[in-house]
C-alpha cells in the first residue's frame, strides 16, 4: 500500500516485540450516550477514574469515535486497507492491532487527533461544564497586520489537548515497553497535527468602504486536514512491522482481503484494478445510478440541475480462489 499518497511520513523503528497494546476506549462508540465506564472492556484504573469524574466528556469521546473512523476509511477508501472495523470486537480493528504496522502507527495518530478534535467543538459549544471557549482570545487584540477583536468563540484546544493526553495515553503510561512507547509517540504527533492545524476564519463588520471591526474567531480545521499532514521529526508517525499487502482475507495478519471491492479500471494509481484486485482481475457490472445532469445557473444566486439516470460500468475485485 503507497501509504504516502495520504500525505503521512512514516519512519521505521528497530523491531520490537508484538505485544498488544489495543485502545480500549475506541469501544466507547459501541455505547452510545448511555456509556458506563464499568462496561467499557480493558480500561486501566486512571482511565476509569477520569471516566466517572468526567461522564459528559466521556459520551462526548465516545462519540467523536465515529467521526475519526469515518475520517480513516475516508482517506485510505482508494487502498487496499481501508480502517476496516471488525464487528463485536471491543478493539474495533481486531487482530491487525497485534503488529506495529503503518497502518496502525496511523490508526493511533488519527483516534488522539480526534479526541483533542471533539473535546475542543465541545468546549466552544458550550456542551461540557469543565470547559468553555478559549479564556486567552477575547477582546482587543493586536498583530502585525494590526488591531482586531476576537468575536465568537474560540476552540479550547489546549485543554483538550490536555485531557485527551491524560486519558488516551494511560494504558501506554502504565505498561511502558517498547511497543507503549512507539503508541506514546504517534499519540502525541496525532495531538500536535490538530494543534498545529489551529486556522483562523476572518469576519468584517462593517462597510465595505469603512471596515469598522475585524473579528477573528479560530476554529480547528477539519480531521482530514489533521489526517494528512504531518512535518518531519517528532511529528513523524513511527512503526516497528512491515504490512501485509492485504490481497487476501488472512486471520492472523487482521487482512480482510479485496475481494469484491471496487476499482478504476483506468487508474495506475492504489485504486487501479491491477493493484487493488493483486492480479487477481475484477468483474464488470452495468448498472444504473441516479445523476444530475443539464445544470443551468440561474440569477441570483442558484443553480438548478434535473436528475436523470445514468448506465455506468462497475469494476470489482474477484474473490482469491
Amino acid at each position: 500500500m503507497n501509504a504516502l499518497a495520504c500525505g503521512l511520513c512514516w519512519c521505521v523503528c528497530a523491531a520490537v516485540c508484538v505485544l498488544c497494546v489495543d485502545a480500549s476506549w475506541w469501544y466507547m462508540s459501541t455505547l452510545g450516550s448511555r456509556v458506563m465506564c464499568d462496561n467499557i472492556p480493558g480500561l486501566v484504573s486512571e482511565q476509569r477514574q477520569l471516566c466517572r469524574q468526567h461522564p459528559r466528556v466521556m459520551q462526548a469521546i465516545g462519540a467523536g469515535v465515529q467521526d475519526w473512523i469515518a475520517e480513516c476509511q475516508h482517506q485510505f477508501r482508494n487502498h487496499r486497507w481501508n480502517c476496516n472495523t471488525v464487528a463485536r470486537d471491543h478493539s474495533l480493528f481486531g487482530r491487525l492491532l497485534l503488529r506495529g504496522s503503518r497502518e496502525v502507527a496511523f490508526i493511533y495518530a488519527i483516534s488522539s487527533a480526534g479526541v483533542v478534535h471533539t473535546l475542543a467543538r465541545a468546549c466552544s459549544r458550550g456542551e461540557l461544564d469543565s470547559c468553555s471557549c478559549d479564556p486567552r482570545k477575547t477582546g482587543a487584540w493586536r498583530d502585525r497586520a494590526g488591531a482586531f477583536d476576537w468575536g465568537g468563540c474560540s476552540d479550547h484546544v489546549e485543554h483538550a489537548a490536555r485531557f485527551g493526553h491524560a486519558f488516551v495515553d494511560a494504558k501506554e503510561r502504565k505498561e511502558p515497553d517498547a511497543r507503549a512507547l512507539i503508541n506514546l509517540h504517534n499519540n502525541r504527533a496525532g495531538r500536535k497535527a490538530v494543534k498545529r492545524l489551529l486556522s483562523l476564519e476572518c469576519k468584517c463588520h462593517g462597510r465595505a468602504v469603512h471596515v469598522a471591526v475585524n473579528q477573528y474567531g479560530a476554529a480547528l480545521t477539519t480531521l482530514s486536514a489533521a489526517g494528512r499532514r504531518a512535518a518531519p521529526g517528532k511529528n513523524q508517525l513511527v512503526y516497528s512491522d512491515e504490512s501485509p499487502d492485504f490481497c487476501v482475507h488472512d486471520h492472523d495478519t487482521g487482512s480482510v482481503g479485496t475481494g469484491g471491492r471496487r476499482c478504476n479500471v483506468t487508474s495506475r494509481g492504489a485504486d487501479g484494478c491491477s493493484v487493488m484486485c493483486c492480479g487477481r482481475g475484477y468483474d464488470t457490472a452495468r448498472v444504473s445510478r441516479s445523476a444530475k445532469c443539464e445544470c443551468k445557473f440561474h440569477w441570483c444566486c442558484a443553480v438548478h440541475c434535473r436528475d436523470c439516470r445514468q448506465v455506468v460500468d462497475v469494476r470489482t475485485c474477484k474473490d482469491h480462489t
